[in-house]
């Protein structure tokens, strides 16, 4: 028992109930690091997931889109989906892919390897399946929640994993609002598989998903206009797809003016990939949460926690709310950053969360107010000029803020007597993130040749290193292509 007795005691002997609402991958990281641990072990800590729907997963449980236009499907999930990330990068720190897994997997896939990953690790008798939290509320020196059976029940920590892909952000475009109520537009949210919607298609979004709509409706429509969002992100026309700038109006006769003067006409159906608001409806009656943008320079630590639906303000190490409503560790949100390696990230952050709930004097709220106060200036700096527009660049991080974050929140989580291994982001990983647009591409190649089998051969057998030297010669065969394509 030297990893038990290298605890303090005192931490040992405080117990502690935990509630997880969500067992999408980010709540099953946090069983996981929960009940390896000792305070889990030694029976002081209990810990219990719930989960609305009838099987974990989140959002890669997929779901039939509903019929009604103003309740969204419970996933935003279509058919063809495949992640964007090579799966040695995505996949959690502890638990591989199986071998010979294809580079780029189906959401079926990796529906199975959260099966899988979840059953290695005994984490199913923790889930309580089919049901939903409604209401939570701090009260005295506790948490409170309602659950959709009626029953009341009390936590000493919550940690909030109910993902962030469910309520669709339907941009305020004049005109708009007519169409949708009309039927000619429609979210991305209920988007399954290219059906014909009209002759001519505009798909709105420069993110994975507006992408792969937009390539997939030329399939089915003879023109299809895919809008840019991004300043910059316009890239030339190809084929019976035509790309323009952001949408400033929708008018009644289907045309569509764009932010650089240019039209398009006779548009039959707008789909809209335009994301997703962070949305908490159980913190919100008894207003442990503020719906709004934060002021630009509040206090530190400020009365409330804000939700502007682009980010949640003030999060210590993006986790924690610096607020003075509840106490600071009393209190988790996982997933919150987007476009970024998210498993091995919500690991590194479930070993964070043990850590500040054991102890929560590790959290240093002066420290972590000025880490805001930096986060915001740097923010600011690249041309942020508003509340908002800090709010929406918030959880974006760049190239390498994901990785010194994950790093920081191993180094965090070590604290006295840790059994939290000290990992850190391993030079491939960086540099084949880097590479993950000619690696899908070199990929695709591959599977529509046949040759992506043969590839995968016993790929895995010997470790993650299998997967490394596949994912480099990938991107050498990307750029062969590349290369020979451009001499015809």
């Amino acid at each position: 028992m030297e990893i038990l007795s290298s605890i303090p005691s005192h931490l040992l002997q405080c117990e502690k109930r935990i509630c997880v609402i969500g067992a999408g991958a980010g709540g099953l990281a946090a069983l996981k690091v929960i009940s390896d641990s000792t305070y889990f072990k030694s029976g002081k800590w209990s810990v219990v997931a719930y989960e609305t729907r009838n099987k974990l997963g989140g959002v890669w449980l997929p779901a039939p889109p509903v019929v009604d236009a103003f309740n969204a499907p419970i996933t935003p999930l279509y058919d063809s989906l495949t992640t964007n990330l090579p799966h040695p990068i995505m996949a959690y720190t502890s638990y591989s892919f199986p071998n010979e897994t294809p580079l780029f997997p189906s959401a079926h896939v990796v529906q199975t390897y959260l099966e899988s990953y979840a059953a290695y690790f005994n984490l199913v008798p923790l889930i309580k399946f089919g049901t939903t939290v409604l209401d939570a509320r701090w009260e005295s020196t506790q948490w409170t929640v309602t659950l959709s059976d009626g029953a009341h029940s009390a936590y000493d920590h919550l940690i909030i994993a109910n993902g962030h892909y469910h309520l669709p952000r339907i941009p305020e475009v004049p005109g708009l609002a007519d169409w949708m109520n009309n039927g000619r537009a429609s979210h991305s949210a209920w988007y399954r598989k290219p059906n014909f919607l009209g002759d001519k298609i505009l798909v709105v979004g420069d993110g994975p998903s507006g992408q792969d709509i937009a390539a997939e409706m030329c399939t089915v429509s003879s023109v299809v206009v895919h809008a840019v969002t991004v300043p910059g992100a316009v890239t030339n026309d190809a084929g019976n797809l035509i790309r323009r700038g952001r949408p400033i109006e929708l008018k009644a006769n289907g045309q569509v003016v764009f932010d650089d003067g240019t039209t398009e006409d006779d548009i039959d159906h707008c789909i809209l990939a335009t994301g997703f608001h962070m949305h908490f409806p159980f913190l919100e009656g008894a207003s442990m949460i503020n719906k709004d943008t934060p002021p630009d320079f509040p206090p530190f630590p400020p009365g409330e926690l804000y939700n502007s639906t682009y980010h949640v303000f003030p999060l210590a190490k993006h986790l924690f709310p610096l607020q003075t409503r509840y106490p600071i560790s009393s209190l988790a949100f996982m997933g919150l950053i987007f476009r970024v390696a998210p498993f091995p990230l919500m690991e590194a952050q479930a070993h964070a969360i043990v850590r500040a709930f054991a102890d929560p004097s590790s959290l240093d709220p002066i420290a972590e107010a000025v880490d805001i106060i930096t986060r915001a200036d740097k923010i600011r700096r690249a041309g942020a000029s508003t509340s908002l527009d800090i709010a929406k660049a918030w959880f974006r991080f760049d190239r390498e803020d994901q990785w010194n974050y994950r790093d920081a929140l191993y180094q965090f989580a070590q604290g006295t007597g840790s059994e939290t291994p000290l990992i850190k982001v391993t030079e491939w990983e960086k540099e084949l993130y880097d590479l993950k647009v000619e690696l899908k591409s070199g990929w695709k190649d591959l599977e529509k040749s046949g040759d992506s089998s043969e590839w995968l051969r016993d790929v895995g057998k010997n470790g993650v290193q299998d997967w490394v030297g596949l994912m480099y010669r990938v991107v050498d065969y990307a750029r062969s292509r590349k290369n020979l394509l451009g001499r015809l």
